[in-house]
C-alpha cells in the first residue's frame, strides 16, 4: 500500500531561520550562565503570591491581565489602555509583528541582536532586513538609510542582546526623527533594569510624545520570573488596539500575573538584587579586561565576548570546567552574570584561556 501523502505546509518552511535557546545544564554542578536568567529564586512574597495561585488552575485566568495592568499603569505612570501584557516580551514582539507586517513587508533589526527577530519576522511573511552593528553597537544612521517604502517596523534591542551596548539618547532622537510617521519603532528593553549610563534613554520617555514608538518590558530577567512567561507592550491606542485583537487569549497565566503583581509589590528588594549585578557586572568586565580581553561595555545582565571562530572551542573549555556559556557560532560568546562565586569561576577559565 502506497504511503499516504504528507499535509500540505509552507514551501519555505525549510528555510526557517532557528532560534537556538541555551542548553539545560546537565547537572546542579555545573554553573549555567548562558540564558540570561537571574540567578536568585524568587522573594518569598512571590511564591506565596503562586502557592495562592495554584488553588486556582482549574479556572481560565483573567484574560485582560486588568489587576496587573492597573498596577503597571501606576508604576509607570502611562494609561492602562497603551498597555498590553503577553508571554514575554517575546510573544508580545511576535503579536506586534503580527499586527503590523505582512507579506511583502520589510522589517528593519541590528544584527546580531535578538536570535528570534530573523524566525519572528520571517513566519508573518515579511522580509527581514538586518542591519550589521558597528563596534558592537547599533548604527542607527545605516538603520535609517535603509528605512524604504516598504519599510513597517523597526526594531531596536536597546541595551542590545548578545552584545550588551546600549543606544543614547541623543543618537536615538536623532534616528526617530528621520523616521517616517507611518514606521512603527519597537524599543525592546528587556534589560532595563540593568541600565546604569543616565545617557541612555528610558524608552517610556521616548513613547509618550512619539506615537510611532512602542516600548517592550520583561518580568523575565530582573523580576525573575523566567519561566513564568509574562511581559507587556506600553502603546499608543491605535498600536495598542492593534496588538489587541493579535495577542492570543489567555495567554498570560494566572500564576504569571499574580507573581508579576507581587514582584511589582516587591520592586525594592528586587532592585537591591539588580544592583547587586550591576556591581558584579563591573567587576567581571575590570576583570576581564585586566586579563587581556576586549568587552564592549555592558548595560545588560551579561558581558560579551568577540572570539570569532575560537568561540566554540572557548565554550566547550568553559563546560569542561563546569560553567556553561552561550556560544554564537564563529561569532563570540555571551556570559550572563551570575553570582559572586559563579563569576569567579568564570574568571578563572577566562584567565587560562590565551586572549
Amino acid at each position: 500500500m502506497p504511503p499516504a501523502p504528507a499535509p500540505r505546509l509552507r514551501a519555505d518552511i525549510s528555510g526557517l531561520p532557528r532560534y537556538v535557546p541555551g542548553r539545560p545544564a546537565p547537572s546542579d554542578l555545573v554553573d549555567k550562565l548562558s540564558s540570561n536568567e537571574n540567578p536568585y529564586p524568587p522573594l518569598p512574597s512571590v511564591i506565596a503570591a503562586l502557592r495562592e495561585e495554584l488553588g486556582r488552575v482549574n479556572r481560565y485566568p483573567d484574560p485582560t491581565s486588568s489587576e496587573l495592568v492597573t498596577e503597571l499603569s501606576t508604576a509607570l505612570t502611562v494609561p492602562a489602555h497603551h498597555l498590553v501584557p503577553g508571554t514575554g516580551s517575546l510573544g508580545v514582539t511576535r503579536d506586534l509583528l503580527r499586527a503590523a507586517a505582512g507579506e511583502g513587508d520589510e522589517v528593519l533589526f541590528a544584527w546580531r541582536s535578538f536570535e528570534a527577530y530573523p524566525q519572528l519576522i520571517w513566519a508573518t511573511g515579511a522580509t527581514p532586513v538586518p542591519i550589521p552593528l558597528h563596534d558592537e553597537r547599533h548604527d542607527l544612521k545605516a538603520m535609517a538609510d535603509a528605512v524604504t517604502d516598504r519599510t513597517r517596523l523597526i526594531l531596536i534591542c536597546n541595551p542590545n542582546n548578545p552584545t550588551g551596548t546600549a543606544v543614547h539618547r541623543a543618537e536615538l532622537d536623532r534616528f526617530l526623527d528621520r523616521v517616517p510617521a507611518h514606521v512603527l519603532v519597537v524599543l525592546d528593553e528587556a534589560y532595563r533594569e540593568f541600565v546604569d549610563d543616565t545617557d541612555v534613554p528610558d524608552g517610556i520617555t521616548c513613547y509618550r510624545d512619539r506615537p510611532n514608538v512602542a516600548v517592550l518590558r520583561t518580568f523575565s530577567k530582573a523580576y525573575g520570573l523566567a519561566r513564568l512567561r509574562v511581559g507587556y507592550a506600553v502603546a499608543h491606542p491605535p498600536v495598542a488596539a492593534a496588538l489587541r485583537a493579535c495577542t492570543v487569549p489567555f495567554g498570560v497565566s494566572g500564576p504569571a500575573q499574580a507573581a508579576a503583581r507581587a514582584s511589582l509589590n516587591a520592586r525594592p528588594e528586587l532592585l537591591e538584587r539588580v544592583r547587586t549585578l550591576v556591581t558584579e557586572r563591573t567587576r567581571l568586565t575590570c576583570a576581564l579586561r585586566i586579563a587581556g580581553w576586549t568587552v564592549p561595555d555592558s548595560q545588560a545582565n551579561f558581558v560579551w565576548l568577540r572570539l570569532g571562530t575560537r568561540t566554540p572551542a572557548f565554550a566547550a573549555a568553559c563546560e569542561a570546567a563546569g560553567v556553561m556559556v552561550r556560544p554564537f557560532a564563529d561569532e563570540g560568546a555571551r556570559i550572563t552574570v551570575g553570582t559572586p562565586e559563579q563569576n569567579d569561576r568564570l574568571l578563572k577559565i577566562a584567565a587560562d584561556w590565551p586572549t
